[in-house]
């Protein structure tokens, strides 16, 4: 075992030891490691500095209880949390997510992530995650609306337009955003940008909700088109029902492919003659409106056959994971090569196990990984902050340019730290080029 390895190993077992039974954060430190390890090597500065060590733990970890009261009265209590990981080079910035799986593996994880993503976009904003093991799902809007005014009684105290600013995620969406708004407004008698993905009459900016699923495709374009070919004409499999799937298929669709699977937390729907603009509208009602399982489109729509389980099993050229944390594994990640999958474009945080993304790196296809891929939300959520702080706001097509030219940045980037002999490692470049910004700007400031 040569050096380098040798201290790749150490490092990772010091984080295993610290953070017990935290498998989402493990895999996502071990995931950026085993790429900075090498670039770093002949750097003894960051070594000297502790600088990986100091990335792999958050500035501080707020926990809080969070009671609420339902429609029938009763009293209910979840956990809320914050993580600011690093604000070496911004404020911390990252979603709140409310999902029953939530909790502090997986909001570290998320945090750790959002560091690098938030420095790959060029934009200056740290990186932080929270949420609460809250479900939205099944709650009326009362129910929704008080659980997010007590969420903020607490989060109020940790955020701030120069500190901490929050956005969505999984079960946070603009009437979520809108509740807990409101409640910090009202507690801190200011308006300020301190929350993005706001509705557009209080502040927040257009292609916000698109920005993450367009962004994605994007960035597969961008992927395609430095090989000399595009998305026109090539079948496409996605996963989730979301913000994140339904505008990726919408952007797929404006570049001439054919997008043939969607799913949610029960199955997927696999549609050989794709999801077209109109099957798209009922798409985007049944979920933001009806609030209705995937199954239903099934029933709606003849050619369309429904499944349990995940899409991959479905032959396809493209890929985009659009739905939560590890739902490719290595056998589906195995299935989607054999099939002839030539790229993969991760709209959702981390939705490849390392051992899947051993097979796509062994196989050579275009994988990009979450950082870079799906980093368009977070920088449009960054355009926001600066369309609040000037009081003004950008048209659509500007922003959307803006976005486009961002994630070919961020492909560039990737691009220059990538290359290995012609082959161009995406997840290597995109781990490399976040971690740069962030590690020199923490060797600026001394050991803080």
């Amino acid at each position: 075992m040569n050096k380098t390895a040798e201290y790749l190993e150490r490092f990772l077992n010091g984080v295993k030891k610290r953070n017990p039974g935290e498998t989402e954060f493990q895999q996502a430190v071990s995931e950026v490691a085993s790429t900075i390890f090498p670039y770093i090597a002949d750097k003894p500065i960051y070594h000297k500095m502790q600088i990986m060590e100091r990335m792999a733990e958050p500035d501080r970890v707020i926990m809080f209880r969070v009671p609420w009261t339902d429609d029938k009265g009763n009293i209910r209590n979840q956990r809320g949390y914050r993580v600011q990981f690093n604000n070496s080079i911004g404020p911390y910035k990252g979603g709140l997510r409310f999902h029953p799986s939530v909790n502090l593996s997986v909001l570290k994880f998320l945090g750790y992530e959002q560091t690098f993503k938030n420095s790959l976009t060029g934009l200056p904003m740290g990186g932080a995650k929270g949420g609460s093991d809250f479900n939205p799902k099944g709650k009326t809007d009362n129910e929704v609306m008080r659980f997010c005014q007590s969420f903020m009684v607490e989060l109020h105290r940790h955020i701030g337009e120069d500190t901490d600013v929050p956005a969505g995620d999984i079960g946070v969406g603009a009437r979520e955003i809108g509740y807990l708004f409101g409640m910090y407004k009202r507690i801190e008698n200011r308006f300020v940008g301190v929350l993005t993905g706001k509705g557009i009459e209080f502040g927040g900016s257009k292609i916000r909700t698109e920005a993450t699923g367009y962004g994605a495709v994007y960035f597969m374009e961008n992927m395609l088109q430095r090989v000399g070919d595009s998305i026109d004409g090539k079948t496409v499999a996605i996963s989730g029902s979301g913000n994140v799937a339904t505008y990726a298929v919408e952007k797929v669709n404006h570049l001439g492919g054919k997008v043939v699977t969607l799913s949610d937390s029960s199955g997927f729907v696999h549609d050989p003659e794709g999801i077209d603009a109109n099957k798209l509208e009922y798409v985007l009602d049944l979920k933001n409106v009806r609030r209705g399982r995937i199954k239903e489109y099934a029933d709606e729509f003849n050619s369309a056959t429904f499944h349990e389980g995940r899409p991959w099993i479905v032959p396809c050229a493209l890929a985009l994971p659009c739905a939560t944390q590890n739902e490719i594994n290595e056998e589906e990640a195995k299935t989607l090569l054999k099939n002839g999958c030539i790229g993969v474009s991760e709209g959702a945080n981390m939705p490849t196990e390392l051992a899947g993304i051993d097979a796509f790196q062994q196989a050579k296809i275009l994988y990009a990984p979450s950082k870079a891929a799906n980093a368009g939300g977070v920088a449009v959520s960054g355009l926001e902050m600066s369309q609040n702080s000037s009081r003004v706001s950008w048209k659509e097509d500007d922003l959307d340019n803006l976005l486009k030219e961002t994630m070919l940045n961020i492909h560039d980037s990737c691009v220059e730290y990538g290359n290995e002999a012609g082959h161009i490692n995406y997840l290597a470049g995109a781990n490399i080029a976040g971690f740069v910004k962030v590690a020199e700007a923490m060797l600026s400031f001394g050991h803080t």
